[in-house]
């Protein structure tokens, strides 16, 4: 089973589910959707990721308990990693390191859209050189945002700016644009790759989880 962690609190199944179903539907995994408690607006800002971190770790040691064989933190800023790391014996992946690497791997320069008012460190950090531009759709300050009925397109126009600055790949850096469904929109509308974070940690998961029997 592979432990889904969303960094923010829904009691909405099929948003907390959403993230699990993708990765079950494009890579045939199990997955476990659990929420930290009490961030209704997930992470976006240093506060609110300050205040998920121990949130993350005991859920992630629960999940553990519960028999996860992997751990996901499904969010690009890669929060409470190192520390979730260092508190459970299992692997535990993040989507904005996914998602990067994935990106680096393609070799283009890369356009990096997120939700924050900059590029996550981590994204930012492993892409280096190949990083040329970070934007974030208009109006959009938190993940709920993302579900209101302008959400996409604000996101849509965001990527196209990222294009008209030479981006020849776009990153996702924030997995509420899988919860919404952007990457299908967009990739028939644009002529690039488009990296999906929750995508590409369920790429890096489905590889290490042939290595374990249920």
């Amino acid at each position: 089973m592979i432990g889904v962690i969303r960094v923010f609190t829904t009691e909405n199944q099929d948003i907390l589910n959403e993230h699990g179903n993708i990765i079950s539907k494009n890579y045939g995994l199990p997955t476990d959707n659990q929420c930290i408690p009490n961030q209704p607006l997930g992470i976006y800002n240093d506060t609110t990721e300050e205040e998920a971190v121990p949130k993350i770790v005991e859920l992630g040691r629960q999940m553990e308990e519960q028999g996860a064989k992997i751990l996901l933190i499904s969010c690009a800023a890669d929060p409470g990693m190192q520390e979730l790391r260092a508190a459970v014996s299992i692997p535990v992946i993040g989507a904005g390191s996914a998602a990067a690497l994935t990106a680096l791997s393609i070799g283009k320069p890369a356009g990096v859209i997120g939700i924050t008012a900059s590029v996550p460190n981590v994204i930012k950090e492993i892409l280096g050189s190949k990083f040329i531009a970070y934007t974030s759709p208009e109006g959009v300050k938190n993940t709920t945002d993302l579900l209101k009925p302008e959400g996409k397109d604000k996101a849509l126009q965001a990527i196209k700016a990222l294009l008209n600055q030479g981006a020849e790949v776009i990153v996702f850096a924030c997995t509420g644009f899988s919860t919404i469904g952007l990457a299908e929109q967009i990739r028939g509308e644009v002529a690039v790759p488009i990296i999906d974070a929750v995508e590409a940690e369920g790429q890096f998961a489905a590889q290490l989880y042939r290595s374990y029997k249920e």
